[in-house]
């Protein structure tokens, strides 16, 4: 049986790596799909080939940072669904840029996308998914939002806001019957880090850090979106998950 039958579920970030393959894995669930990105035209080219997988899947320009385009997206799910069970706050940018050298519009940017625009969807989807009886808010964060390292700084202070603001939204809305949780993944096999990891130091090293002694999959953070967008999960709220091979267990 389909883990999510009969439920929608929106998406952001969903045109590439961990949001797109998300996007797959709950299509091939059962679920109605919402794939938002600001690369709208590889959401439609997404939405189109699971279209034509015989999945009911939408398309929509979503950039997480504009409160209009998340009010336009909120309002298109109503009109067409007329509720939403599953949001999955996707959407991120990365920086390894130290703190010293970091310039305010580029903090102010990270902030945006990261924790402004996981606040925003959160905001905007609440009303429709207490409509729907309850739901959940999975929102992806990162181990950089559990411990320290000597890079970046903007990034991790937007990730451990990620963290702090899914236990508040979990407490506020249990009565709801929404739950929130937050997800850790550590090095994944990402376009974002696919620089780093082409160099064959970098990826040694960054190995050699990790206890299970690899990279991880996209393949292996959506399935843990998918447990947590399911009713498997239907006593965890307020709660995270490091899927990171080990690397935070030290």
């Amino acid at each position: 049986m389909n883990r999510l039958s009969n439920k929608v579920a929106l998406i952001s970030g969903a045109a590439r790596g961990i949001g797109e393959c998300t996007a797959k894995l709950f299509a091939n669930e059962g679920a109605s799909v919402i794939i938002g990105d600001i690369d709208y035209s590889k959401c439609k080219k997404t939405a189109k080939k699971l279209q034509k997988e015989g999945h009911d899947c939408l398309a929509v320009n979503l950039d997480v940072t504009k409160e209009s385009d998340w009010k336009g997206t909120i309002s298109e799910i109503n009109s067409k669904y007329k509720k939403l069970d599953i949001l999955v706050n996707n959407a991120g940018i990365y920086s390894t840029v130290p703190i010293e050298n970091t310039k305010l519009d580029d903090f102010n940017s990270i902030i945006s996308v990261n924790l402004t625009g996981v606040f925003l969807g959160t905001k905007y989807s609440i009303p429709l998914l207490r409509n729907s009886d309850g739901g959940s808010i999975i929102n992806i964060s990162s181990t950089a939002g559990l411990v320290g390292n000597s890079g970046s700084g903007a990034y991790g202070a937007s990730k451990g806001g990620v963290r702090s603001l899914t236990k508040y939204t979990a407490l506020q809305h249990a009565m709801d019957n929404i739950r929130v949780n937050s997800l850790h993944p550590g090095p994944i096999e990402t376009e974002m880090l696919a620089d780093k990891l082409s160099n064959l130091e970098s990826r040694s090293a960054s190995e050699s850090k990790i206890p299970l002694g690899r990279i991880g999959t996209i393949k292996e953070v959506a399935m843990a979106i998918l447990f947590f967008a399911s009713n498997e999960s239907s006593y965890i709220t307020g709660a995270e998950l490091a899927i990171d091979g080990g690397l935070t267990a030290q």
